[in-house]
């Protein structure tokens, strides 16, 4: 038997699969029908001592586990912030899984390292960052914070004279990491995670944005090294903090500037939202997520930060056995992984085939479908937006917090579309997240027209 012999009934049969069910993305029920142990079951809870050909084995996963899958890929999915896969994007991963390279050295791997270097470079130029910022793929948006502040503190330890990589943390200067009331759990986790803790909380104004003079009174409160964590996209409003004049503000103080912009850094590069990210490109840090908006395939975070070499001493690993390179960074020299797969690769396609204008014009009509959402819920007898909508975010509310639950859980079975249960300000509220490239007018009418019956149905 060849080796493509070997592989094709496989690779065959996971085509049908995911033909299958990628055909009925845009129309078929959003929610799954089986839970975990439901699932388990049908997969078989015991290991066999030997189990059938690797097509059956697919199909009996495909069989099982599809009930209890949740399409995210839909255009009226609109649950958290999370995106779907381009069509290019998606081939581009299948072809990362079967080159299945190791990329965290250039001389080892030179065809992914190539493509993830020139997205690198182009993703600088659409987000507004500065040409010399360094870039490494990561996992998420949280990984991605966590090697921003991972480099945000050790550089502020050393601006103040304590050299974290030879004394370590313990017995240094205390960081003072300042983040805004409305700030994503990410943030927290990646705070605790860099030893930074949960951090002083700066007050946000009503649509969730820092205020500009609460964190110029706690930067004056006190001294020392100082990370200030900004936002771009709350993840209930939208909103975008100052970005500009809050990183002058935190510079003045001699802090670090983090921008969390999981989803909301993709607004630079749509000429009609890049006022939202205003200053960005003056932070030190960033951290966003190519799957929420660009719509690549999981897992895909971006870590950007300003001052190459800073970002090489917090997370590089060299040994004698790695053939690293002498005159130029590796993968690993950007990132907290030295193994991982070409997840830059998936983006390069994307990019590659949309361009500029395509990025730009992905961007600006998931916002454009965003305003759709919010004027419809506003023609629908009692529902209520409760942000100003300047980006992808709805947050809407149906009179009492037990009438909004009840239209979510009436939506929820009616399986055309779906919104994220959660509470801003005090309110039960539907969050609508637009962030999937199928979801166009049309679809926004078409979720619109469902979360009409869903108030029906419960009036």
């Amino acid at each position: 038997m060849s080796d493509q012999d070997a592989f094709s009934p496989a690779l065959d049969e996971a085509v049908e699969i995911a033909g299958r069910w990628l055909a009925g993305v845009r129309e078929g029920p959003i929610p799954p029908t089986a839970d975990v142990e439901q699932v388990k079951d049908a997969l078989g809870r015991e290991l066999p001592e030997r189990g059938p050909a690797a097509p059956e084995v697919l199909r009996q996963m495909a069989e099982a586990m599809e009930p209890g899958l949740m399409r995210i890929g839909s255009p009226r999915f609109h649950g958290w912030v999370m995106g779907g896969a381009q069509p290019v994007s998606l081939g581009a991963d299948w072809l990362v899984s079967a080159w299945d390279q190791n990329t965290g050295l250039r001389s080892v791997t030179p065809g992914v390292v190539a493509a993830e270097e020139l997205a690198a470079r182009w993703l600088a130029e659409l987000l507004g960052l500065p040409a010399s910022a360094e870039i490494g793929f990561v996992t998420g948006a949280t990984v991605a914070s966590l090697v921003g502040l991972v480099a945000a503190r050790d550089e502020v330890l050393r601006r103040a004279g304590w050299d974290p990589a030879e004394q370590g943390l313990a017995g240094g200067p205390r960081i003072r990491f300042l983040v805004g009331a409305e700030r994503h759990g990410s943030v927290d986790s990646s705070g605790l995670v860099a030893g930074l803790g949960r951090g002083r909380v700066i007050d946000a104004d009503d649509q969730g944005r820092m205020r500009p003079d609460a964190l110029r009174a706690a930067l004056a409160e006190g001294s020392g090294p100082a990370i200030v964590c900004l936002q771009a996209g709350n993840i209930h409003s939208g909103a975008f903090d100052p970005l500009g004049e809050l990183t002058d503000i935190a510079h003045e103080a001699g802090a670090w500037v983090h921008v969390d912009g999981a989803f909301g850094l993709w607004a630079a590069a749509a000429p009609g939202l890049r006022a939202l990210t205003a200053g960005v490109e003056r932070a030190d840090s960033w951290a966003t997520d190519a799957h929420k908006t660009l719509n690549v395939p999981y897992d895909c975070g971006i870590a950007a930060v300003a001052d190459p070499g800073t970002l090489h001493r917090a997370v590089a690993q060299h040994a004698a056995y790695l053939a690293s390179s002498e005159d130029v960074a590796d993968p690993a020299d950007r990132v907290l992984e030295l193994s991982r797969r070409a997840r830059g690769v998936p983006v390069y396609a994307t990019l590659a085939q949309l361009g500029r204008e395509g990025v730009a014009g992905l961007v600006q009509g998931l916002a454009d479908s965003a305003t759709v959402i919010a004027d419809g819920i506003r023609g629908i007898p009692g529902g209520e937006v409760l942000n100003d909508v300047v980006y992808t975010q709805v947050c809407a509310a149906f009179g009492t917090d037990d009438r909004t639950r009840a239209v979510g859980r009436a939506l929820l079975a009616d399986g055309r579309a779906l919104a994220s249960p959660s509470v801003w300000h005090g309110r039960a509220v539907l969050r609508f997240s637009v962030s999937n490239w199928l979801t166009d007018p049309e679809e926004a009418g078409r979720t619109v027209a469902a979360v009409r019956r869903a108030v029906d149905a419960t009036a």
